[in-house]
């Protein structure tokens, strides 16, 4: 049996202002290399596609929920680009619900997803939490910064690097930033929360392939460990 392994994959890498090809083809051949031994979710962020989305229709007075539906929106066109950049071996539709993707995963090395639907102050991360859950596996997040830091360390100088930290002080964390549709941190408030409950080990990594070639071979690697 192959290893599942859910991935929540930062929309700023996919396509910061526009297509960080570079990154993506490491990341493609990372998983390329993994195959025989593991299959991949991997959940796809809006990114700046979704915050240029989310903007334009603020200036128009569009509602929360229109907003969070444009972001949504974002993250299944770069799931769907995704699909067609990794080829034969990934899903050839966008699944909508977690019985989709498990049924995809079945026939497909790596099933791409953005988020599956609405849900009140909610983003992707909190979509590759649930189906962590749901399928009961680790989640990784790669996103543009090595890992959690005491603060935002591009706009922070002093700002600390946590390599480990408690599903419980993740939580505290993340729950003292006010949700925003379109919103830039490691992982939303309602995904801290469920990981949290659902003891679910969770990794948060950056944009180096190396270093999640390092994680998926259990060596020491670059990054943030949530758990226990």
């Amino acid at each position: 049996m192959k290893k599942v392994v859910v991935m929540s994959l930062g929309g700023s890498l996919i396509i910061p202002k526009e297509i960080n090809y570079q990154f993506l083809n490491k990341f493609k051949k990372i998983l390329e290399k993994h195959y025989r031994t593991y299959r991949f979710i991997v959940v796809c962020g809006g990114g700046n596609l979704a915050r240029e989305y989310i903007k334009a229709l603020k200036q128009q007075g569009k509602s929360k929920k229109q907003l969070s539906l444009a972001g949504i929106r974002a993250t299944r066109q770069n799931a769907r680009f995704m699909m067609q950049f990794f080829g034969k071996r990934a899903n050839d539709t966008l699944p909508l619900n977690m019985k989709k993707v498990e049924s995809n995963l079945r026939k497909n090395n790596v099933v791409f997803c953005g988020a599956l639907r609405y849900a009140e102050n909610s983003t992707s991360d909190e979509t590759s939490a649930k189906l962590a859950r749901y399928l009961k596996r680790d989640l990784i997040n790669i996103t543009n910064v090595k890992g959690l830091y005491s603060a935002d360390p591009r706009k922070n100088r002093k700002a600390k690097f946590i390599p480990k930290i408690s599903w419980k002080e993740f939580e505290k964390k993340t729950l003292k930033i006010k949700y925003e549709a379109g919103q830039h941190f490691i992982l939303d408030q309602k995904s801290s929360t469920l990981i949290r409950k659902s003891k679910i080990t969770t990794y948060i990594i950056g944009p180096n392939p190396k270093n999640l070639s390092k994680l998926l071979n259990n060596k020491p690697f670059t990054g943030t460990t949530i758990s226990n």
